[in-house]
């Protein structure tokens, strides 16, 4: 099993700019150990969504459901729902709570566990696309609604650490799939570690 660096503490993830935020998650590397089976992966594409003001969110409008109810928790909670009633996307709670920021995480580049990633992705080659996009990282990660309220700090299955990355330069661009949030749809929330091939929309 490979040894994982610093996790990432409460400090890190109550971050009241959630913008901010996203861009800080690239490089950090999600773990997830399930079932015995240790996996590492670079945060490489990220999207911010706010509680107040983005009528992107789920949240908006203070809106509170079964769903979204894990939004307005403290800052370093997975959010996990499903989308298309297919695809479980992850996302991470972020600020103090009852603020319902969350950062989902829309791509990453395996770093440790490809073999486990790619069985259950149910693939046999190699590509940047088998991980580009937030329904195939959690897939491949194992990520399910089972760990929707997981706590990232202290759960030993599904945690995110710094391995001390350097990125030195990050694309920002518009959100995808939000066009019903109007003039927010065109808020420059994504971003990615430009250069990299492991992104679902690269510009």
């Amino acid at each position: 099993m490979k040894v994982a660096k610093k996790r990432l503490d409460y400090t890190f993830f109550e971050n009241t700019d959630v913008v901010e935020l996203a861009k800080m998650l690239l490089g950090k590397v999600i773990c997830t150990n399930i079932n015995g089976i240790y996996c590492e992966a670079m945060i490489t594409e990220t999207e911010a969504y706010a509680g107040r003001n983005d009528k992107a969110c789920h949240a908006h409008m203070g809106r509170f459901t079964n769903r979204t109810s894990m939004m307005y928790e403290q800052g370093g909670k997975a959010y996990v729902y499903l989308c298309y009633g297919i695809h479980h996307l992850f996302n991470i709670v972020s600020n103090k709570k009852g603020q319902a920021d969350a950062v989902l995480i829309r791509s990453v580049e395996p770093v440790s566990g490809l073999k486990y990633m790619m069985e259950r992705r149910n693939v046999t080659k190699v590509s940047p696309q088998v991980f580009a996009g937030p329904g195939k990282i959690s897939q491949a990660l194992g990520i399910s609604k089972k760990y929707n309220s997981e706590d990232l700090v202290v759960s030993e299955e599904l945690f995110v650490v710094d391995h001390e990355i350097q990125i030195n330069d990050i694309v920002s661009t518009t959100r995808i799939g939000i066009d019903y949030a109007e003039e927010d749809a065109l808020l420059p929330w994504r971003f990615y570690i430009s250069g990299n091939k492991y992104v679902s929309h690269p510009i």
